[in-house]
């Protein structure tokens, strides 16, 4: 694969970092994109499409992109409008997309709005809790996440969200009765720091999940939208957040090897196997697919 090519891009209230791997040819180019992850958690997964220009990129308040402004609030709307400038900053014409977690929502959105500059949108377990039918536990639970953070810091935080995300099933009523997880047994830091401005707790975690698609853009759209989710994670909370949305766009979510992070290589600490993950992706962008 060519080496990356880093460029920066000014967009109102942030600098944004993306990476370019080019390659010539009329192969369709592949977006990756996450939030709050940013690019570097997508180096394996794009080793393995090297016949096509690759690009990943760090959303506003991720990694190497800055926020210049940070009175706006970071929204899955500021976010693709965001990603609809970088695609017309690389004027590649339409692009494939491939998304996970909060960089899923900010990519619905975006095709929401721009549907003529996406080909297919993958779509990997968007963390839409509202589409739930234990939807208001969830929000109960998310919101009990952010007042934690709020209060206590990142680590007795983090400790509740990845209880959260790992829970099979529905939320029950008695779902916050339960005690605390400790954060020292996630590896976690038990003492604040004061700082509260952590890119997922503070900046996307209320926009992201509380995000409302709009379902009749979706469905008209041009762009081919596939939901996806993790074979390992189909009774966690993003897995059924993928299924929840597939069906009320009138499709089913396509299983991809792993969790939440099968894609993602061992440089991440938490490796899936992105190499069985790219195979399916391939399968999945194959324009006979579209």
């Amino acid at each position: 694969m060519t080496e990356p090519v880093t460029r920066t891009l000014e967009v109102p209230g942030a600098t944004l970092v993306y990476d370019i791997r080019p390659l010539p040819g009329d192969t369709t180019p592949l977006l990756l994109a996450g939030s709050p992850m940013d690019a570097s958690g997508f180096t394996t997964l794009a080793s393995f499409f090297d016949d096509r220009t690759v690009i990943t990129y760090d959303p506003r308040g991720t990694g190497r992109g800055m926020r210049t402004d940070t009175s706006m609030q970071s929204t899955p709307a500021l976010h693709a409008d965001d990603l609809h400038r970088l695609l017309v900053e690389l004027d590649l014409g339409p692009v494939d997309v491939f998304a996970s977690s909060g960089g899923a929502v900010n990519a619905l959105e975006l095709v929401s709005r721009h549907p003529e500059q996406v080909r297919t949108l993958v779509a990997h377990e968007p963390p839409i809790i509202g589409l739930l039918p234990d939807r208001v536990q969830a929000e109960a639970v998310r919101d009990d996440i952010y007042d934690t953070y709020q209060h206590g810091g990142t680590g007795p935080a983090m400790a509740k969200f990845i209880a959260l995300i790992s829970y099979e099933g529905e939320l029950t009523s008695d779902y916050l009765d339960r005690p605390a997880p400790n954060p020292a047994d996630f590896g976690l830091p038990t003492e604040d720091d004061g700082t509260r401005d952590d890119v997922l707790l503070s900046q996307n975690w209320l926009s992201g999940t509380g995000y409302h698609p709009d379902l009749d853009a979706l469905a008209n759209a041009s762009t081919r939208i596939v939901l996806a989710g993790g074979r390992e994670s189909t009774r966690q909370l993003c897995g059924r957040t993928a299924a929840a949305l597939a069906d009320r766009l009138g499709t089913t979510p396509t299983l991809f090897p792993g969790d939440h992070g099968g894609f993602m290589g061992a440089e991440q600490g938490m490796p899936g196997d992105p190499g069985a993950f790219a195979a399916v992706l391939r399968d999945v962008l194959q324009p006979s697919r579209v």
